[in-house]
């Protein structure tokens, strides 16, 4: 059986992490992770307060060796969320970084504070940390709880493996890349992808603890040779990055900028590709299903499509009456489902939750998108809050929003839907004004230039700021709050 860190079995000569001025090279790692795997009891799940730590990342990667499910918690996590995710995971003991002030809901758990300073640097992990089963839970990520409490999405080994070997084939991923990122570690992008992805390769992450492009231009100067981000975070690039010569040169000269956790608008895409000549990479994935979908790293980057799929990944498109959409014609709406290795297996003591996610072994995503003749699907939002059922026609809120954002006065921009008596629903649009306050019928008609004229909002409310999440999106079922 493989083994899920070769790098730490045969360590390289080569910085595996670095937070700031805190680094641990590969020998150092496989220290301090085999001693803290060694006090892990295998298939019995720990908590790990998921700061954006050096701390974190070998918390985790001691988990993975042990063979103990890891629950990684958000540390702006509410009270009610965390007591329900404590109370549903039953989590044994709890890790964090040494000082650290846990809340009340993890007082009755032992706590084990993570030491990074390596006792013995030439110490590999012990060879009786045998490597479990590839079905065996690797970690239990909860999702947002927009419908309800939060679920424990339990992903085993090989969704894991599966996904970022997948990801070493699309973007040429290799032990020489350098990925720059500051993303939150409780979460499928920051954690999976930022911190297992490089540390599978036998690669280094250099992680900025917080973001900013300052950070970023420094890192990708550096030495970084890709950076992770979020919409938000490309945002302030996009609007740093023309009258910053040093962030467009820092940018330039990586090799991979990739985009996900929610769509780029087109505007930023296009205004960084101006200033740099590098073109993000959007991929697309769900807790439940870690990576489904990526712009290949020899591909064409073409805004607001999220690529192909995977290898080891089967997509299809399916109709309200769950009906496969045979046709790629870019404008036939249909709702992702998906099967593969990268899946995860249930949701923690939910098995009806489970069952009703999947349609004959594909899993239902609830999202809305359309694929183009060569394959590349474009996200059109979500089911429940992006698909608009307007005057007969099914209308995608993703287009609209970026319509809406290459207005020169609109900073921020969200569209939804609100029962119409006439229409069915009517498209209202939600701004966040630029330095300007434009009128409700100039944002109304610059979109009716744009697109089709049943694509235009009836409605226009201005907002101060729209409510995101951790991860940069947008809730939308709070605007109607």
């Amino acid at each position: 059986m493989s083994t899920f860190f070769p790098a730490l079995r045969t360590p390289p000569a080569r910085t595996a992490l670095r937070f700031g001025e805190q680094t641990l090279d590969y020998a150092e790692l496989a220290a301090v992770a085999g001693t803290l795997a060694r006090e892990l009891v295998p298939a019995r799940r720990i908590a790990i307060w998921a700061t954006p730590t050096l701390e974190t990342s070998v918390a985790v990667v001691a988990a993975l060796l042990a063979g103990a499910p890891a629950v990684p918690l958000n540390p702006k996590v509410g009270e009610r969320e965390l007591a329900h995710i404590v109370s549903d995971s039953e989590p044994v003991l709890v890790l964090a970084e040494p000082g650290v002030q846990l809340p009340d809901a993890l007082a009755a758990l032992p706590r084990t504070d993570v030491v990074t300073a390596p006792a013995d640097t030439g110490a590999a992990p012990p060879e009786e940390l045998a490597e479990p089963d590839e079905e065996a839970p690797a970690l239990i990520v909860y999702t947002s709880g927009t419908t309800g409490p939060p679920k424990g999405a339990v992903l085993p080994r090989r969704a894991l493996t599966a996904t970022l070997d997948a990801l070493e084939d699309a973007w040429q991923w290799t032990a020489e890349d350098v990925l720059v990122h500051a993303l939150p570690l409780f979460h499928v992008h920051g954690l999976i992808l930022g911190i297992l992805g490089p540390l599978r390769r036998g690669g280094t992450v250099r992680h900025l603890g917080r973001f900013s492009t300052d950070g970023v231009r420094d890192a990708l100067s550096g030495g970084g040779t890709m950076l992770f981000g979020v919409p938000t975070m490309y945002h302030r690039v996009a609007e740093e990055v023309g009258t910053d010569p040093r962030l467009a040169q820092a940018l330039a000269g990586a090799r991979l900028l990739v985009s996900g956790s929610a769509a780029l608008p087109a505007h930023d895409h296009e205004r960084i590709a101006a200033a740099t000549g590098q073109r993000i990479v959007e991929r697309y994935g769900m807790t439940e299903t870690l990576m489904n979908t990526s712009v290949r790293a020899d591909g064409e980057r073409r805004p607001g499509a999220v690529g192909v799929p995977l290898s080891g990944v089967g997509l299809r498109l399916v109709d309200e009456e769950g009906e496969r959409i045979e046709v790629q014609d870019g404008e036939t709406v249909g709702e992702i489902q998906v099967r593969g290795r990268n899946l995860f297996t249930e949701y923690l003591n939910r098995p009806d939750a489970t069952a009703e996610a999947f349609a004959g072994g594909w899993f239902r995503t609830g999202d809305m998108a359309t694929r183009d003749p060569d394959g590349y699907v474009r996200i059109v939002g979500r089911k429940a809050t992006d698909l608009i059922k307007s005057g007969g026609y099914k209308i995608g809120a993703g287009e609209i929003e970026n319509a809406l954002l290459e207005h020169p006065d609109v900073a921020e921009a969200a569209v939804t839907g609100e029962p119409d008596d006439d229409l069915g629903e009517r498209i209202v649009a939600w701004i966040v004004p630029g330095s300007r306050h434009p009128s409700e019928q100039e944002l109304i008609d610059h979109v009716a230039r744009q697109l089709a004229p049943h694509k235009r909002p009836r409605v226009v409310r201005y907002r101060d700021s729209l409510p995101r999440n951790d991860m940069g999106k947008l809730m939308k079922r709070s605007l109607h709050e």
